[in-house]
């Protein structure tokens, strides 16, 4: 028996077309295993200076987090003609908490820092990924209307590497460079592929084992050849936000590094989705409020980061498995219910007067998440 036949009805966008559609726990489980891993990176960055485990740690964070984060959003997301009410959450869900926080952000600067560059083309630290899910939920339609689309972003996604023109503004690098995951999530939901080949409810002991082995094989090929990762400078190609000219001295071969990264992205993404619970667990309804740990998180590690309290911190066996330990925390913080409740007004805004149809902004139907979480009711 599936997971979605083990659980009552609840809302949810995972059945299929023509079913009752039933909240599948896996996909909350996912969203904020993810979002964790968000925190946990951007927590231990200023130990890789530091520390070879900790750089090591970061390199097999980053080659597979944020692909994941898009492969998830894609999944969940719909090709067809928007609706009113889906063009309307583009601005309620993703184009207003954008401006609200690079607002913040400026001044939080300004306040700390004594500068401040008000410029809401440049997004602030985190806040590129909500431009690039507005962009990818823009384009997907037309996407849709491809015979290939997973080749041409694919294409596109390596292409654009060779485009010096193509920078960090609107962050139109990053999402380019992520969209082949993106669409990789919506042509797996599309062609129906979890469904009918069992792969939520169908993992004996050998599919897990296997993924725990590439997981820890890759955690090993990052320590072991860490000087080489340093050298090539492995970390910033993560990002998909420079050019190949800026990586790799505008090297004609530079594609195939990215390929190479995006085929090992799809493979460490796919281990670490075989390895989380399929069945509902205690924090599985956090999963629902990625947004708020997502939109909150970098306030919290701002000062931490910026203030050099993180550099330096020896032993690495105390200091990294404590700082992993409190980004856990803080997301599991950031998404509780007081937490919720007071920062509901900047994250999940219903600004009635913006629309000529006020209902557009009504909290029926809300979905304010980065991966496209309803909420249960």
């Amino acid at each position: 028996m599936s997971s979605a036949q083990q659980h009552p009805p609840v809302t949810s966008s995972t059945g299929a077309v023509g079913r009752p559609r039933r909240r599948v726990p896996f996909w909350d489980n996912a969203r904020f295993a993810c979002i964790v891993l968000v925190v946990v990176g951007h927590g231990t960055q200023r130990l890789i200076y530091d520390s070879d485990v900790s750089y090591a740690f970061y390199l097999w964070v980053y080659a597979f987090h944020m692909p994941a984060f898009a492969i998830i959003s894609g999944y969940f997301s719909k090709a067809g003609s928007p609706t009113k009410r889906q063009m309307a959450r583009v601005i309620t869900d993703i184009l207003l908490p954008y401006l609200i926080f690079e607002g913040l952000w400026v001044l939080t600067k300004w306040l700390i820092e004594g500068r401040a560059n008000p410029n809401p083309t440049q997004p602030s630290w985190t806040l590129w990924f909500l431009l690039a899910l507005g962009i990818f939920r823009l384009v997907l339609p037309y996407l849709a209307l491809l015979r290939w689309p997973l080749v041409w972003t694919l294409i596109v996604s390596i292409g654009v590497g060779y485009l010096t023109n193509i920078d960090s503004t609107f962050s139109l690098s990053r999402t380019l460079g992520l969209l082949f995951f993106f669409t990789f999530g919506w042509w797996l939901r599309e062609r129906d592929i979890v469904r009918r080949l069992h792969l939520i409810e169908y993992r004996p002991w050998w599919v897990r084992a296997l993924a725990a082995a590439v997981l820890a094989g890759w955690a090993f090929v990052c320590w072991r050849w860490l000087p080489v990762w340093e050298a090539a400078d492995l970390r910033h190609w993560f990002f998909y936000d420079d050019s190949y000219s800026d990586l790799a001295d505008d090297q004609w071969w530079a594609g195939g590094v990215r390929l190479a990264l995006i085929l090992l992205a799809v493979l460490l993404s796919t281990s670490f989705f075989a390895l989380l619970p399929r069945r509902a667990q205690w924090w599985t309804t956090l999963g629902q409020y990625t947004m708020y740990v997502y939109l909150l998180h970098s306030f919290v590690l701002y000062p931490f980061r910026e203030s050099g309290v993180l550099r330096g911190l020896n032993p690495t066996w105390i200091w990294l498995p404590l700082i992993i330990a409190v980004s856990v925390a803080i997301a599991f913080a950031l998404s509780s219910k007081p937490v919720r409740r007071l920062f509901r007004p900047l994250i999940e805004p219903r600004p009635r007067w913006l629309f000529a149809d006020t209902g557009l902004a009504s909290g029926a139907d809300h979905r304010s998440d980065p991966t496209g979480s309803r909420r249960s009711g």
